[in-house]
């Protein structure tokens, strides 16, 4: 990949991730650089979607595709800072064997925020899930190229869904506000009488307190799962991804201490507080080079669940642990 290609990707990445780049920055260079480009892909297409006031569905559309088709390498890269993110991509896909299947089932998503800002059950928001997080932790793994690849997929894949519902629960506010979104599960709210009108008016009632824990719960379990699959990584990766866990976790820790309340105000993790846990997950990991136990030792999540998803939102035949 060319340097410069690169160096447009990390700034991206640099601009819009500030947690997920302090956890970048300690993975190999061999990782770390395409994590960079990948970042940014993710990124370029998912801000055709989420804009306030954006172009008309149609111009979207048409934009997804032709970032499809140059990601796809049947398309040459503009010139521009999208386009040399989608050059460094090409190269990408090319040298780590990533699928066609795994570039079109994100870019689907994508286009499915386009038409779709609501869903009834949860296996509903998994299926969108399938594009926007199960896709990344696939091409994720296929970068790292784990020695036990095969054992290391089905947890990246788990934490790719815990990382994605953790920004979910973190983002009610500007999802409903700013883009007429809501990922939360109508079942959750359905069930504890939660309405969008509660959302849009910001208004923090024992209800919506309760479908906050119930998706936490479910979240806490995708964390368990993915954690638990850390130590098939290649070392090198392994204290990286395990950071990205930590940081992205810790957000549930100020949404309890906010009681749950994510519509007046958007939680979010202070430069300091990021060092700090930075600092102190890597003390533990020095001590016990195992990332199961420095997880619990630091993050927000507990090792062992407190309660089930009550069954009323699982879906039949779903558990709850998907081991």
């Amino acid at each position: 990949m060319q340097s410069d290609n690169i160096q447009a990707s990390k700034s991206i990445q640099q601009r819009t991730g500030r947690t997920f780049h302090l956890a970048t920055r300690l993975l190999p260079e061999r990782t770390r650089h395409p994590t960079y480009v990948m970042y940014a892909f993710f990124r370029v297409a998912d801000d055709v979607v989420d804009q306030r006031d954006g172009p008309p569905p149609n111009v979207q559309h048409e934009r997804l595709e032709e970032f499809r088709e140059m990601a796809l390498g049947n398309r040459e890269p503009e010139d521009s800072d999208e386009g040399a993110v989608l050059a460094a991509f090409q190269q990408l896909r090319e040298d780590h064997d990533i699928p066609d299947e795994e570039v079109n089932v994100f870019i689907d998503a994508m286009e499915m925020d386009i038409a779709q800002a609501r869903y009834e059950t949860f296996e509903d928001l998994r299926e969108y899930m399938r594009g926007s997080a199960v896709a990344v932790g696939n091409m994720m793994t296929m970068v790292m190229d784990p020695p036990e690849k095969e054992t290391a997929l089905p947890h990246a894949q788990a934490l790719a869904e815990a990382f994605q519902l953790t920004n979910f629960l973190r983002d009610v506010r500007e999802d409903i506000h700013d883009y007429g979104r809501v990922y939360l599960p109508q079942e959750t709210l359905e069930h504890h009488g939660v309405t969008e009108e509660q959302l849009g008016d910001a208004e923090v009632d024992e209800g919506f307190r309760a479908v906050m824990q119930t998706e936490l719960a479910r979240t806490e379990e995708l964390y368990r799962e993915g954690v638990a699959g850390i130590r098939y990584l290649p070392e090198d990766c392994q204290f990286g991804v395990l950071l990205s866990a930590v940081l992205y976790a810790e957000h549930h820790r100020l949404i309890r201490n906010r009681g749950y309340d994510v519509l007046s105000e958007t939680p979010e993790l202070t430069r300091r507080r990021r060092l700090w846990l930075l600092a102190r997950t890597w003390w533990h990991w020095r001590r016990n080079g195992d990332p199961e136990a420095t997880f619990y030792a630091v993050s927000a999540v507990s090792e062992q669940s407190p309660g089930t998803v009550p069954a009323e939102v699982t879906s039949p035949g779903q558990p709850t642990w998907r081991g």
